[in-house]
């Protein structure tokens, strides 16, 4: 029985690729030691699994950004702003697509799919000049072979290339994306005919988008993308791989019909209903790679649950064309639990990171053919019966007054536009008030205070002294810029997520469990395993404290409880809102304490809202009214003088904005500049928007400074389609990834903006 996984985690066991790059970034390493450090991490990704005896091997899944890029890269769909001349595409034009230049703006970035990863967002358009301009799947298929290892490539299928791009600035909004395949599929050609000639035996194309909601005349362009490339993958093996949800019903039809294909991989986590597609009906003598180890979450599989599973597939497919395989890319969980010796071991033996999946997947595809390994069996299912029964998962209180939520929709007893009319007496502001969103530039120092005070090598007394002299200059800074609402700069906060759930029960921490976002940021998700509660306050020392260093209003920090929940490993023993109801009452809890202690503005980001969006339309509903009914038990109790905003990034909100006026904020802050300003459409189109809001006017993601006359230019786009007395001036996001000397001409310009734009208008009236 042959084993496979989808795709393996990029930055190393202890982010070694994150450092290698940021070393090249600021040009204090060479390209040939960035090569050297991605080469080193390949080799031992691709031993680890030879020697744990997985079959399919994947190959290409390593990349310096984001696998989309690279494809755009391979088809040279390069933007003309970046003055590519042809040839071979280098980091100078890789890294300035992905990160944007001193001239030039990055391309857009947005959320893969419904996970925290970010990928790269092709823009194409009719005059778009394909090419074939990396050589990469083909290079790392031949590094692999010289190591000793056959690997499975891996390919964006060209048909959900085309659907995750979007037409390129000055193309026509209705131009047809998938009018461009008969373009890219020469490329497409090459690139496999090259690796058939290198010696491939298989070849993978990720095709995730078949489990959206795909009309019929999008369903046709797979079939003919296939056809036509059937000849071409003759003599070689085709796996068509899709995740993350359900296939469903006609694009399953569509996809076991494709021409030229040898086997197709299904999510059987997330996508249980595709089961009884399989069982209704599978083409034979196909093969199937069964994703039943879950690629998303870091609990350990239920391994005798997942062999009855595999049993039943087997006699459907036979023995020799199951495949045993993640549900998706390992990409989405930590490395490995081997890193992780501080862990506690009861929850510990609940977890499977990436290594451990490896391993699970080949014991699996043993047992099948018979060769059970019954010690690893056992201990598996100890640890289901220990993590279902341990009095650590519990919390009946809690529990309790989560189940009392139900009956009520939360809201405040005011509109939101008398609460404005409150606030703005309470708050004296100018228009066009200036704030940021919450995080300051991170520097090495800060960093090293808080890693000594973890460690215990510096006092509470001697930490909290660096601290506070942190957030005293942060707020200096802003004061001498002009901001007009503050925030502290968050220096205690390593993570937005993490800082929270160290407080919170029901939460537990790993030392080295990062996951990839984008580019070299990784975060370090918590692990939510039981009942959720605040034990005491979490940011009232701190926000007290910068507000006491300044007269003008300074923001409370929290992150809202969808985005902990989103940016969590969630425990998968209780439906989501269950948990995402309990960790609101945290939230408000701690919302009232920094009422009470004075803060008369409070943040409540929902960063990620958006991005737990199911992705097939029917389950929309359900998911945006717990999510947003969550959001607002947070908030419910405050007086109406109190302000509270919240801020989203780096994703559509077109198709939720009715949602996100039914959140009932007082103000948001979302992203706006790196998508085109395609957030302002919405109000163009007659969406009316009452409450504060703030589309970023710069994209804090790329080290490039805008001018004050390209800001003013955002702000004004921005007052053609909202109302002045409602509009607020903000960066797209959180500033702790950028430098001090990138942050303050920036903000300077900003300010500068708002400025003069406020004196426009005022001798205008």
């Amino acid at each position: 029985m042959a084993s496979h996984i989808v795709g393996y985690p990029r930055m190393g066991p202890k982010r070694e690729l994150k450092f290698a790059l940021e070393s090249f970034w600021d040009k204090k390493s060479s390209a040939d030691e960035l090569q050297k450090v991605a080469a080193d991490l390949r080799s031992s990704i691709w031993k680890q699994m030879a020697g744990a005896g997985i079959k399919y091997i994947p190959s290409n899944t390593f990349s310096y950004y984001d696998q989309v890029l690279d494809t755009t890269a391979m088809l040279g769909a390069v933007p003309p702003r970046y003055n590519w001349t042809g040839g071979e595409i280098g980091f100078d034009i890789y890294f300035s697509m992905a990160r944007g230049n001193a001239s030039v703006p990055a391309m857009e970035m947005t959320k893969w799919f419904d996970t925290n990863y970010h990928f790269i967002v092709p823009e194409l358009g009719p005059d778009v000049k394909f090419s074939y301009a990396s050589h990469k799947a083909v290079t790392e298929y031949k590094e692999a072979k010289a190591l000793g290892v056959d690997t499975v490539p891996v390919l964006i299928g060209p048909v959900s290339y085309l659907l995750l791009s979007k037409p390129a600035k000055g193309v026509d909004k209705s131009f047809s994306l998938v009018s461009l395949l008969d373009k890219i599929l020469p490329i497409y050609k090459e690139v496999v005919a090259e690796l058939k000639a290198a010696g491939a035996s298989w070849i993978q194309f990720d095709e995730p988008t078949l489990v959206k909601d795909l009309e019929p005349h999008q369903l046709e362009v797979f079939t003919k993308a296939y056809s036509e490339l059937e000849s071409t993958l003759s003599g070689v093996n085709v796996l068509i791989e899709t995740y993350f949800a359900d296939v469903p019903a006609e694009a399953f039809k569509t996809l076991i019909a494709l021409k030229g294909v040898t086997a197709f991989g299904f999510d059987l986590i997330r996508g249980t209903k595709t089961l009884d597609l399989i069982k209704g009906g599978f083409p034979s003598g196909k093969y199937l790679f069964a994703g039943v180890v879950d690629g998303r979450n870091i609990w350990a599989n239920d391994l005798a649950a997942s062999l009855n599973i595999l049993q039943s597939l087997e006699r459907i497919v036979g023995k020799d064309k199951l495949v045993v395989s993640t549900s998706c890319s390992l990409l989405h969980t930590a490395v490995d639990l081997v890193n992780e010796p501080k862990l506690d071991k009861e929850i510990k033996s609940w977890l499977a990171f990436a290594a451990q999946k490896v391993v699970e997947v080949n014991a699996l595809a043993k047992a099948l053919s018979g060769a059970k390994d019954e010690g690893f069996f056992s201990t598996n299912a100890a640890a289901q019966a220990s993590r279902k029964s341990s009095p650590r998962v519990n919390n009946e209180a809690v529990q309790k007054a989560a189940a009392a939520l139900k009956g009520s929709d939360h809201r405040r007893g005011t509109n939101v536009s008398a609460r404005l009319d409150a606030q703005q007496k309470e708050l004296n502001l100018p228009i066009l008030p200036t704030t940021t969103i919450g995080s300051f530039p991170q520097t090495m120092e800060l960093r090293k205070v808080r890693r000594e005070y973890k460690a215990k090598k510096i006092s509470e007394e001697e930490y909290v002294k660096a601290i506070k002299e942190e957030i005293n200059k942060v707020v200096k800074l802003q004061e001498d810029l002009d901001i007009d609402v503050l925030v502290h700069g968050e220096p205690e906060r390593n993570d937005m997520v993490e800082y929270f759930g160290e407080q919170l029960s029901g939460f537990a921490f790993t030392a080295n469990g990062w996951v990839q976002s984008y580019g070299s940021r990784c975060v370090k998700p918590p692990i939510i395993y039981g009942d959720v509660s605040r034990p005491k306050p979490m940011t009232v020392f701190w926000s007290s404290m910068a507000q006491s260093m300044t007269k003008r209003p300074m923001k409370g920090m929290l992150t809202g409880p969808v985005t902990i929940l989103n940016w969590s490993f969630v425990r998968n023993d209780q439906p989501r809102f269950e948990t995402c109801y309990q960790i609101a009452l945290a939230i408000k809890d701690e919302v009232e304490d920094l009422e009470k202690a004075g803060i008369t503005v409070i943040q409540i980001d929902e960063a990620a809202l958006r991005e737990g969006l199911p992705l097939r339309k029917a389950e929309h509903t359900f998911y945006l009214n717990w999510a947003v009914h969550s959001f607002r038990i947070t908030n419910v109790g405050v007086k109406d003088t109190t302000q509270i905003h919240t801020h989203m990034c780096y994703s559509n909100f077109n198709d939720i904005i009715h949602s996100i006026i039914d959140m009932d904020a007082d103000v948001i802050t979302i992203e706006n500049s790196r998508s085109d300003e395609k957030l302002l459409s919405v109000f163009r189109e007659g969406v009316k928007y009452g409450a504060g809001i703030g589309p970023g006017v710069y994209d804090i993601h790329s080290p490039r400074i805008p001018s004050m006359e390209e800001i003013a230019d955002r702000i004004n786009k921005m007052l053609a389609v909202l109302e002045t007395n409602i509009l607020w001036v903000n960066p797209d996001c959180g500033l702790k990834t950028r430098k001090y000397a990138e942050v303050k001409p920036a903000l300077q310009n900003m300010v500068a903006a708002a400025k003069l734009l406020r004196t426009q208008l005022a001798s205008a009236k």
